[in-house]
């Protein structure tokens, strides 16, 4: 085993701030959990129909607004008992471990027990769990599957989008996003990996590698001990639940080792930053052609050049990916033409029919529900950090910028989309990609970072148990 990286020190703070970062967390995490609770109650207490998916589907069950989905408790499923030993695990071992141990086997340990966390939770519902979502008809699946030309495809891309185009229209997923993703389920297809099942596997395995992205940038910008200290609430986060099948958990890591592959770059000396560069702009210009929403992911993007004091790689990463996405327009697909089409669409819709007044803090509602209630508290710690960040000098000090930055850069990020009302009742899928910047903050909360306390074990103990029970109360449509 190695010891932690000798670039990041020890730091000292000042007597009595884990007093006050403990106050302002608990202050962020009770707002957090009224949040929750008013986004829960509301629209029944006071009747509202607030227009979720769900709600226009045959389903007796309550509605569980602002979620996707319905109250459906289960006793025991096939996934049950191996949540709940990899939770004790967690808990009682990973953390420890994590912060003593080589960093290869980290990353290897943490991805298996973040791929067997996923897995685990959604076969709670049998295998179904892993099938049911990718085999939906708003799905990319049928679709995908009856692409026999793809350069056709690209052609006809954007008129396919509007109602208007019925009964030639896209799905609901294929229409409101750019032609990579579907892509990606059409180049499954042809692997012969085009099954429910085996496409929902693919997927989840994908999204499982992004914790280990976050883990890689972190450290490449100095913040390894931080890394560390946050590894077990980035590998079991709640925001499993919604990883397993989901698409938006495979756009996520694409942009998060975009990221990754560009914290490497603006530390590399020699000549190896132009490579590292490159690779950067051609997954972060995928990422782009897999969402629309993605581009505002750049603000992340600056955020790592920021923290690690180099611009460098700007030029050569921007140009990969405008060159990504101009071969899309060459190929007959161009992003600036088809946003505004979707706009139409969307507002077509059953957009139109959700309240803004709801959805507009409901949305944050449901984040909060993936990260876990410890996340927000994490957040307003790094509030308070930042205004002394800046001018502080040292390799641990500068440990403390990257989560700071990058967790707030993200924090801007979801608060932007959520604002722009493109996201009303999308919910919780759309906020996967964010989900592990927003968690890389709890290495700030009291105690976390030198791996004692009742804000780590507390509250790690509190993340695992909300993450078993909305998988165990909840169906989930996603």
């Amino acid at each position: 085993m190695s010891r932690t990286s000798d670039r990041e020190p020890r730091a000292t703070r000042p007597v009595g701030s884990h007093d006050r970062d403990g106050r302002v967390a608990a202050w962020g995490v009770g707002v957090a959990l009224v949040l929750v609770a008013l986004a829960f109650a509301l629209p029944h207490l006071l009747g509202w129909d607030v227009h979720t998916r769900a709600s226009r589907s045959s389903v007796d069950a309550p509605l569980i607004p602002p979620l996707h989905g319905w109250l459906e408790p289960k006793l025991l499923g096939p996934g049950t008992l191996p949540a709940l030993a990899l939770a004790v695990l967690g808990w009682t071992w990973f953390g420890r471990w994590a912060r003593t141990a080589r960093w290869g086997r980290l990353l290897l340990v943490g991805y298996l027990l973040c791929l067997g966390w996923c897995l685990a939770l959604a076969l709670v519902d049998g295998p179904s769990g892993l099938s049911r979502v990718l085999g939906s008809d708003v799905e990319y699946l049928p679709t995908a599957r009856s692409v026999t030309d793809v350069g056709a495809l690209l052609g006809e891309y954007v008129s396919r989008i509007p109602y208007a185009a019925a009964p030639d229209n896209w799905p609901t997923h294929v229409a409101g996003h750019p032609p990579l993703m579907l892509l990606f389920f059409v180049g499954l297809v042809h692997l012969g990996l085009g099954g429910d099942l085996a496409a929902g596997v693919v997927v989840t395995v994908v999204g499982a590698t992004l914790p280990l992205a976050v883990l890689v940038a972190a450290r490449a910008l100095g913040a390894e001990r931080h890394a560390r200290a946050a590894a077990p609430f980035l590998v079991l986060s709640p925001v499993a639940v919604f990883v397993a099948v989901s698409a938006d958990a495979v756009i996520g890591a694409t942009m998060a080792w975009g990221l990754a592959a560009l914290a490497v770059a603006a530390t590399t000396r020699g000549r190896g930053w132009l490579p590292w560069s490159v690779v950067a702009g051609l997954l972060l210009g995928a990422g782009v052609m897999m969402s629309y929403g993605m581009p505002l992911m750049g603000l992340v993007a600056l955020a790592v050049l920021a923290t690690a004091r180099s611009w460098r790689p700007l030029v050569p990463a921007a140009l990969a990916a405008l060159a990504v996405v101009l071969g899309f327009a060459l190929a007959g697909f161009a992003w600036w033409e088809a946003y505004p089409v979707l706009h139409d669409r969307y507002w077509d819709g059953i957009a139109a029919d959700r309240p803004a007044a709801y959805w507009l803090w409901g949305n944050l509602a449901a984040l909060v529900v993936i990260t876990g209630p410890l996340v927000p508290g994490a957040l307003a710690v790094a509030g308070a950090r930042l205004r002394a960040v800046s001018p502080l000098a040292g390799p641990a000090r500068d440990a403390v910028r990257t989560v700071v930055l990058l967790s707030l850069a993200t924090a801007l990020v979801v608060l932007l989309a959520d604002a722009s009302r493109m996201s009303k009742a999308e919910t919780e899928r759309i906020w996967v990609p964010f989900v592990p910047w927003l968690t890389l903050a709890v290495a700030l909360l009291p105690g976390v970072l030198e791996g004692r306390g009742r804000w780590l074990r507390v509250g790690l103990a509190v993340q695992l148990a909300g993450t078993i029970l909305v998988q165990q109360l909840f169906y989930t449509s996603w």
